[in-house]
C-alpha cells in the first residue's frame, strides 16, 4: 500500500498539468455546492427570522366563542420546565376604537408583561419614540398611525371599548414592528391595564411561545395539545404559514438538485481525466506488473490518486466556498446597509461537503483502478 501510494504522488507530479486541471474542477465544484448551501441556508434563515422570528411560534387560546380565558399558573410551570420553549409569554387581545377629530380608526388592543414578551416581539428595539407602558392607561402606537394622524408624545386619546364605556388614554411611546400592517392596528400597553380598561382582570386571550427549533414547533405543538383540556386550542406558525413552507422547501429542493448536479460533473470529469491517465501511463504500469507489482497495487495508485485529489480539493474549495459566501454577505446590500443574505455557515455542512469531495473524488477514480489492473503487461509493452 505504501509502494502505491508513492507512484501515485510520482504520477500527479509528473503530470502537473493534469493534476492542477482536476483540482480546479474538484475546487470550484465544492466551492460552488457550498456557496450554493449557505446562500439558500442564510437566506431561509433570514426569512424565518423575518417573517416568525418577532412573533409567537405556538399559540394557546380558548377554543369555545369566547376569547379569554383564566390565567394558568400550571400551564406556566410546564412550559418553562420543558427545554424546548425558550420564552413563554401572556397577552390580552381585545379589540376597540381610537377617537380622535371625530374620525374613529378600530385597533387590536394588545397587553403583555413586557418583561416576557420582549424575548418574542423585542419591544425595547422597536420602541423609537418615547418609552414602552408601564402604568394604567398608558400605551404605544406604530408610527404609522401616529404620523397619519400626528400624534405626539404625552397626547390624551379617548379608546372606545365596544359595549363599555369611552376611556382616556396618553401616548407614551412609538413602536415601529417594521409591518405596515401592524404599525396601524396595534395598540399595546401593560396587561394589568389592559385587563382593567376591558373588565377582564385575571384573564388573559392567549399564551405566546417560542420554541428552540422553529421547524419541530407541528410536531411540539401536537404534544402540547394533548396534555391541555379541551377547551384550549395549539396553534403553530407552520399551519399558518403554508406557503412561507412551500417556498422553503422549494429553495431547498432546488438546492439539493444544484448539488446532486455539480457533484456529477465533479465525478465524470475526474474519471474522465483519470482514465486518459491509464492510457498514458499504461507503459509505466506495463512495466511495473513486469517487475511483479500485483494487480490490487496498481488499483490502489489511482484510488490514492483520488484521495490525494479529493482531500486537497475538498480543502481548496472549502476556502474558496466560504470566502465566496462572505463576500456576497459584505457587498451585496439591502439599501439600508445590511446584509441582502446574512452570512451564514454551518459546519456540519462544511464538513459534509469535504468529505462528499473526497469521496467523489475515490468513486471517480475506481474505474480507472479496475482498467489499470485488467492491463496485460506483456501486450502493453509489446505494443507500447
Amino acid at each position: 500500500m505504501r509502494l502505491a501510494f508513492k507512484i501515485a504522488k510520482q504520477f500527479l507530479k509528473n503530470n502537473k498539468g493534469q493534476t492542477v486541471l482536476i483540482l480546479l474542477g474538484i475546487t470550484i465544484g465544492i466551492s460552488v455546492q457550498i456557496f450554493i448551501g449557505s446562500l439558500i441556508d442564510g437566506l431561509q434563515l433570514s426569512l424565518v427570522d423575518k417573517t416568525i422570528g418577532s412573533s409567537s411560534h405556538i399559540t394557546i387560546s380558548p377554543s369555545g366563542r369566547d376569547n379569554f380565558f383564566e390565567d394558568k399558573d400550571d400551564i406556566y410551570s410546564m412550559l418553562r420546565a420543558d427545554t424546548r420553549f425558550t420564552q413563554v409569554s401572556s397577552s390580552f387581545d381585545a379589540a376597540g376604537f381610537l377617537l380622535y377629530d371625530e374620525e374613529t380608526y378600530s385597533l387590536l388592543s394588545r397587553g403583555f408583561d413586557f418583561q416576557d414578551a420582549n424575548g418574542i416581539y423585542k419591544f425595547d428595539e422597536r420602541i423609537i419614540e418615547g418609552r414602552l407602558p408601564n402604568g394604567e392607561r398608558e400605551v404605544a402606537l406604530g408610527i404609522g398611525l401616529v404620523d397619519e394622524l400626528g400624534l405626539n408624545i404625552g397626547d390624551e386619546l379617548d379608546f372606545i371599548i365596544p359595549e363599555i364605556a369611552l376611556e382616556n388614554v396618553t401616548l407614551v411611546g412609538v413602536f415601529d414592528l417594521r409591518i405596515a400592517s401592524l404599525n396601524r392596528s396595534w395598540m399595546i400597553t401593560e396587561i394589568s391595564s389592559a385587563q382593567k380598561l376591558f373588565q377582564r382582570e385575571g384573564q388573559i386571550s392567549s399564551i405566546e411561545t417560542q420554541v428552540e427549533n422553529v421547524f419541530d414547533a407541528d410536531i411540539i405543538a401536537e404534544d402540547l395539545s394533548m396534555s391541555l383540556s379541551n377547551s384550549l386550542q395549539v396553534d403553530n406558525w407552520k399551519a399558518q404559514n403554508e406557503e412561507l413552507l412551500s417556498g422553503l422547501t422549494g429553495q431547498s429542493a432546488s438546492s439539493y438538485m444544484i448539488q446532486v448536479f455539480v457533484l456529477l460533473a465533479v465525478l465524470l470529469g475526474i474519471s474522465s481525466v483519470l482514465a486518459i491517465s491509464v492510457v498514458q501511463k499504461s507503459r509505466q504500469l506495463g512495466i511495473l506488473k513486469a517487475m511483479g507489482i500485483k494487480n490490487k497495487t496498481a488499483s490502489q495508485i489511482f484510488l490514492f490518486q483520488g484521495l490525494i485529489l479529493g482531500i486537497f480539493g475538498g480543502i481548496l474549495g472549502t476556502g474558496l466556498g466560504i470566502g465566496l459566501t462572505y463576500i456576497f454577505s459584505v457587498f451585496v446590500t439591502n439599501p439600508d446597509g445590511t446584509p441582502l443574505v446574512p452570512f451564514y455557515l454551518d459546519y456540519g455542512f462544511v464538513a459534509f461537503s469535504v468529505a462528499i469531495a473526497i469521496i467523489a473524488a475515490m468513486v471517480a477514480a475506481f474505474i480507472p483502478a479496475r482498467k489499470s489492473s485488467k492491463l496485460n503487461p506483456i501486450e502493453v509493452i509489446r505494443n507500447g
